[in-house]
């Protein structure tokens, strides 16, 4: 029987399944295609004790997070200039400067701990996965290469390396073991230290149909009526939150050690949460409908394609994203309706789309092949593709997004 990740309890309700996928960052390689791809039921429920939205767990998250682990941040200038802005924020807000000690956990590739550096503030990054790990080691950062949990956190806080600022971005929803997971952060943080979690909101998450950030790395769909309760549980205080429009619309909180009382609570959190309980996330109704949408843009999409290949047209698609696997295999999409997906990532080019076996190539195929429409797999960062990919308009190409609806553009 599934029980809370959290809470413990047994109550749930339907949110979403997507039916069988293989894990959306398991990309192939040519001599995969002929052997049977590993699936996995991707299936989400609410918990109806303490309203966490989460995955019905099927693998380990070593599964889903191996060596090869292909997901690199630092190919989208937007979030880089997201991470450079996130750094000078913190150190102006928390008086940050070189006797100050600064840890982010899943540092990936250093995308966000190169600009810590850059400001001579100490720092470390906590990074599971050995290639974004080694990427990171590769620009000068101090990594250490495991996951994180309370076991981990007392043996850094035992080796003096406790910190005045930890940042988590977009990795609290990638954890099995979410209690053990922030209750490691009341065990790193210094008496004053501050932490900051930016993750995707399950309320913009349905408004805007955001169906395929779903995946099986994505273990919780948080709200901060959720986040709040976790970490009140787990020793600590939320005391300041903030959006902002990545992925699709996410919450940055800001939390301290409950036993201590360095940062007074700001009015923006009981305002959030407000928010959220007139929106209706601490009732059944609000998850209700989210199965009916994701399936309404999923037959706009697959009848796009139909449709294209109807009329002869080249379809392509840009950014070998995990959503974008989420998509393609909730619409039983191959290589028959989407010639190629292309991407910058080297680490991905040369391979396949998990699922859907639609082969990943660099941007030269774009310019040599001229598709007639460009699907942006990646919706969330589509302005900085759009502008990126300019040149498609040159032989009258097209792109198209099915997030939150089907949308063809110029």
């Amino acid at each position: 029987m599934m029980r809370c990740r959290h809470c413990g309890g047994g109550g749930f309700i339907p949110f979403l399944d997507l039916g069988r996928t293989p894990p959306s960052n398991s990309y192939l390689r040519a001599e995969d295609l002929s052997g049977s791809e590993k699936r996995y039921p991707l299936v989400i429920r609410t918990c109806t004790a303490c309203w966490l939205t989460q995955t019905e767990d099927f693998a380990d998250r070593e599964e889903f997070f191996s060596g090869d682990y292909a997901y690199f941040s630092s190919f989208s200038r937007t979030w880089l200039d997201h991470a450079r802005a996130y750094v000078a924020d913190m150190r102006d807000r928390f008086g940050l400067g070189p006797d100050s000690l600064v840890a982010e956990i899943a540092a990936n590739d250093g995308y966000l701990l190169q600009y810590v550096k850059e400001l001579d503030i100490p720092c470390y990054g906590v990074e599971p996965t050995y290639g974004t790990a080694q990427a990171a080691r590769a620009k000068g950062i101090d990594i250490v290469e495991a996951f994180f949990g309370r076991d981990l956190a007392t043996r850094l806080a035992n080796e003096d390396r406790q910190a005045d600022l930890i940042a988590a971005n977009n990795v609290l929803a990638h954890v099995p073991d979410i209690n053990d997971f922030v209750s490691g952060f009341a065990l790193l943080l210094k008496p004053a230290g501050v932490a900051t979690f930016e993750f995707p909101h399950v309320l913009e998450m349905v408004r805007g149909n955001q169906f395929d950030t779903a995946y099986h790395e994505h273990y919780s769909y948080l709200s901060l009526l959720a986040v709040e309760r976790i970490f009140r549980k787990n020793g600590l205080t939320v005391f300041d939150v903030a959006t902002t429009p990545h992925h699709g619309g996410s919450l940055r909180v800001y939390a301290c050690r409950a036993d201590q009382s360095a940062h007074a609570v700001a009015p923006e959190v009981a305002a959030m949460l407000e928010t959220e309980r007139r929106a209706g996330l601490d009732g059944e109704a609000f998850y209700a409908g989210f199965q009916a949408s994701a399936e309404a843009a999923r037959d706009a999409f697959r009848q796009f394609l139909a449709d294209a290949r109807a009329e002869g047209l080249k379809v392509a698609a840009y950014g070998a994203a995990a959503k974008g696997n989420t998509l393609l295999n909730f619409a039983g999409a191959t290589a028959r309706d989407i010639a190629f997906v292309v991407d910058r990532n080297p680490a991905k080019q040369g391979r396949f789309m998990p699922g859907s076996q639609i082969p990943i190539v660099g941007e030269d195929r774009l310019i040599s092949e001229q598709p007639d429409r460009v699907v942006i797999l990646p919706w969330n960062i589509e302005t900085e593709i759009r502008t990126q990919l300019s040149c498609i308009r040159d032989w009258g190409g097209q792109f198209v997004t099915a997030i939150p609806s089907l949308a063809i553009r110029s």
